[in-house]
């Protein structure tokens, strides 16, 4: 007798589920909910269409309800929204049209994805006001650009969704504003990473209003206005709110499925829940952090397509196991490209975890070939060596050094491990020394003592009596700019001037980059002195200093 699967909800871990399922078993009978009439889109794809690099809508349609009936003969109800799911007696209840109805099943799929947040302020109901999760909100925001041709907007949120809509914003020839609640934006990489791309933003004329939330918002007929916290008004013809998603698991609330703590559904390892043949995947799911094993919550569509194969791996007597979301990801600001793997030195801090960290700024190929561009690569490492982390900022190049680091981290590797990966090379795509190379070899010289670092946030603690802060680079550089209290004694002259360095305290250095100042660490070491080379050096410290300032 064949099985007769129901799965709630399409894009990325429905639709897979689905395919997947009907691969593994011609007989079953598979019927695949969704509320509007979109069954699986290219979601991380809306804020391009609606910047008009995507040219064709058509192109974010990924499966069309007759589409994956004539290939996998599913029979796809479109406008059909299940309203409850009665587990005990293996049943849901649907709403479409009218209609209600009741449909029984022997395996269960969830995949109701999440929603975007819409906190009750005053006057967040203007028509002006929108969010971008589907496509209905696409061809709702596209609509109003393209017809009311607003001059200004205002875009909440410096998630990825909300950078994205920047920039397609700008691209369309509207003068942008972001509002970001946190102190920077892109919080899955640190402030360091992040500010870069803040810059990126500026210099495409972006105003940028910083660890400023929004109190509320009024109606001023043409244009909306924007109260932030700090009583600032600001005012422009479109809003798009992106601070966030939520599970939209409303309508199990009476099924007697397990939540977690922010109402995700709480899976196994096999994407089961509480009840028995019910499985739920992606974005409404909470999974296991890869890198920690605790539960934690991470909407990305390559998990939601993983857990999607391996529900329907599970239910056709397969035993596949989803073993966690290391959070990977990427996104295009402008002209730069900002992508991380693992945990960020935030994630570590609070997990209490000892770390590592180095920065590097390699080129993105051989420098003698034209086009190169610079990389800006943080590692984080344990002190065993293990790989922990990495993000890369950069016009070249990041996606792929950030996709070995990611592979690396995978298999629990460690930056031996880096400094030993063969990757491709030829001078228009790398260098002999690949940027992970170095990033693993700099890592390593760490942990074998060859020398100190120090970071960042470290210069503001500096004990001035105890330590001496030298800048290896040449005089010219050191002229045009250089962090203050530092003195000059160029790498190539630090043999001839050893006399001038005080054996008694610490010695700090920094150069450019790095490199010389590991040169110059490593001939102070070698003499008797107790040397640290600043990580990512003066271009880090010059980068980290930028700040946003809105302009009128």
């Amino acid at each position: 007798m064949s099985k007769k699967i129901l799965i709630v909800g399409g894009v990325a871990g429905g639709a897979s589920a689905a395919a997947r399922m009907r691969r593994l078993d011609e007989t079953a009978q598979i019927i695949m909910f969704e509320r509007d009439n979109y069954i699986s889109f290219a979601n991380c794809g809306l804020p391009y269409y609606i910047g008009e690099t995507i040219q064709e809508r058509s192109k974010l349609l990924v499966q069309t309800p007759e589409a994956m009936y004539r290939r996998f003969r599913i029979d796809v109800r479109v406008n059909s929204e299940v309203i409850a799911v009665m587990p005990d007696e293996k049943k849901v209840r649907v709403r479409s049209g009218e209609e209600i109805y009741e449909e029984t099943y022997d395996s269960l799929i969830l995949s109701p994805g999440a929603k975007a947040l819409k906190p009750p302020l005053n006057g967040i109901e203007n028509a002006k006001i929108m969010t971008l999760r589907n496509i209905p909100d696409t061809d709702r925001i596209k609509k109003y650009v393209d017809h009311e041709q607003p001059k200004t907007a205002i875009v909440i949120g410096g998630g990825y969704v909300g950078i994205e809509m920047v920039e397609s914003l700008v691209e369309r020839g509207i003068k942008v504003s972001l509002v970001e609640n946190n102190p920077q934006i892109l919080t899955p990489v640190d402030p360091e990473m992040a500010i870069i791309a803040a810059k990126e933003l500026q210099d495409h004329g972006v105003n940028q209003h910083m660890s400023n939330g929004v109190q509320g918002f009024e109606d001023l007929g043409k244009e909306v206005g924007v109260i932030l916290a700090d009583g600032t008004k600001l005012a422009a013809e479109l809003v798009i709110l992106a601070i966030g998603v939520r599970p939209d698991t409303e309508f199990l609330k009476d099924s007697g499925l397990a939540f977690g703590p922010r109402g995700h559904l709480i899976v196994d390892a096999n994407m089961k829940t509480n009840k028995q043949d019910v499985y739920a995947v992606g974005d409404a799911v909470e999974v296991v952090d890869y890198m920690s094993g605790k539960k934690t919550a991470i909407p990305l569509a390559g998990p939601a397509n993983k857990q999607g194969r391996i529900a329907a791996d599970n239910i056709a007597g397969l035993t596949s196991t989803y073993k966690g979301t290391q959070g990977t990801s990427i996104i295009k600001v402008f002209n730069l490209t900002v992508a991380g793997t693992g945990h960020n030195e935030k994630q570590l801090k609070a997990a209490g975890v000892d770390y590592h960290t180095i920065t590097v700024h390699p080129g993105s190929h051989a420098g003698y070939y034209p086009g190169a561009a610079p990389i800006t690569l943080k590692l984080l490492f344990a002190p065993d060596g293990k790989v922990l982390g990495a993000q890369g900022v950069g016009a070249d190049g990041v996606d792929k050094r950030i996709d070995s680091i990611a592979t690396v981290i995978r298999f629990g590797g460690s930056v031996y491990d880096l400094t030993e990966l063969e990757l491709a090379y030829a001078p228009p795509y790398s260098s002999a020394k690949d940027p992970v190379n170095f990033a693993g070899y700099v890592a390593e010289n760490v942990l074998t003592d060859k020398t100190k670092v120090f970071t960042l946030d470290k210069i503001a603690e500096r004990d001035e009596a105890a330590t001496m802060f030298i800048d290896v680079r040449s005089p010219m550089e050191h002229a045009k700019g250089h962090i203050p209290n530092s003195i000059n004694i160029p790498v190539d002259d630090m043999r001839e001037r050893l006399a001038e360095i005080d054996k008694s305290k610490e010695i700090w250095v920094y150069c450019q980059v790095g490199l010389r100042g590991y040169l110059a660490s490593r001939i102070l070491k070698q003499n008797g002195y107790n040397v640290k080379n600043l990580t990512g050096g003066y271009k880090s410290y010059e980068m980290a200093s930028f700040v946003p300032t809105p302009q009128n």
